[in-house]
């Protein structure tokens, strides 16, 4: 069978070593072969499990947060509500869900979704049937329709984007690139010396073996949510692991049943993610005219949202569920599980409001 790693090899062979970049575009994306074309990669019976499949109470309160946020400015009518890889579709319907509690808000929305799966599309409708909601589906995000406010959320989205890694070696950067090392086996490379603008780089002096890490489609997806904020107003929350700030590391890792698994083993098998820098990200945002708050963990985020308040409520109204709800809230929460290794930034129009969960 013609795998995916035969083709890789296959290209190298052709045209030499590929950036990390190139290889982590096609172990995700390939069109028949890659991890999110043709599999639900979610769940206990998957690799990963992200927040909304945890509780309902994290989808819920996002929605409560936009519904808040959709009254503070003014009510606009239509809007567009996007989701930048919606997973199986359980975020977008618990914030709809939450959302009924303006009717006009529910009537004023159009629901987008950016997914290129085919097996995830089918799950997410299932989920938004099941909730009485339309949507329309897009493989990318510039064909979501530019005409009205954007509420627009990504979770756990950016930290699969492909990004671009240089090594230091003998006091110079260079590309970092994957080679072939044998029949079904790749191994790192370095590509010749090359300059690295300096706003990428940390303060610290590097040393030989550092590896910096750079993310353009993550940049160029920030800009254009943020150009369209500025013109038609709305709200984007980034909710995803990293950090903010240039630094040196090498956060690549791959992720197969729930365990971490080989870089370079049997692509297009396993997850690969790496750490979002929300600097640049917010640079963009602000280069565009906008807004960017935060970033905020995860953990100050929801509990300033109400979730200790809404998890006391659920297990009021469903005691047997307690424990659950309980093991949920702390797991989203608490420092040493999502808490503060997940952030959260806002991007709004200049001169409007701070959403719930931001500070004024």
């Amino acid at each position: 069978m013609n795998t995916l790693a035969d083709e890789i090899a296959a290209l190298i062979d052709a045209e030499g070593p590929m950036p990390v970049a190139t290889f982590m575009g096609l172990a995700l994306g390939h069109p028949t072969k890659g991890y999110y074309i043709k599999q639900d990669p979610l769940g206990k019976a998957g690799d990963f499990i992200t927040a909304p499949e945890i509780s309902q109470m994290f989808g819920e309160l996002i929605g409560v947060c936009f519904a808040d946020y959709w009254q503070r400015t003014g009510a606009p009518a239509p809007i567009r509500l996007v989701e930048l890889g919606p997973g199986r579709g359980t975020l977008m319907a618990d914030m709809i869900r939450a959302m009924r509690v303006l009717p006009q808000m529910r009537e004023a929305l159009s629901v987008h979704l950016v997914e290129t799966s085919p097996a995830l599309r089918e799950r997410q409708r299932a989920s938004l049937d099941a909730c009485g909601q339309q949507a329309t589906w897009h493989n990318s995000f510039d064909q979501v329709p530019d005409d009205a406010p954007l509420f627009l959320v990504a979770n756990e989205f950016f930290d699969a984007l492909p990004v671009t890694q240089f090594a230091c070696h003998a006091g110079k950067f260079h590309l970092r690139t994957i080679a072939n090392d044998g029949p079904g086996r790749f191994r790192f490379a370095l590509s010749a010396a090359m300059k690295v603008p300096q706003e990428l780089l940390p303060a610290q002096m590097p040393q030989d073996g550092d590896i910096l890490e750079t993310c353009p489609p993550a940049c160029a997806i920030t800009g254009e949510i943020a150009r369209r904020i500025a013109k038609s107003g709305g709200i984007a929350l980034i909710i995803d692991y990293g950090h903010e700030g240039p630094a040196f590391g090498d956060t690549l890792q791959a992720v197969r049943q729930h365990q971490f698994a080989p870089v370079l083993e049997t692509p297009g098998d396993a997850d690969l993610t790496a750490h979002v820098d929300f600097t640049p990200l917010k640079s963009e945002a602000q280069r565009h005219g906008c807004i960017a708050l935060g970033t905020v963990t995860q953990g100050k985020f929801l509990r300033d949202l109400g979730l200790e308040a809404r998890a006391a409520r659920l297990a009021q109204a469903h005691p047997e569920s307690a424990q659950d709800i309980a093991a949920a809230r702390s797991r989203l929460m608490d420092d040493n599980e999502m808490g503060r290794l997940f952030k959260v930034m806002a991007i709004i129009q200049a001169g409007a409001p701070s959403p719930a969960g931001f500070a004024a």
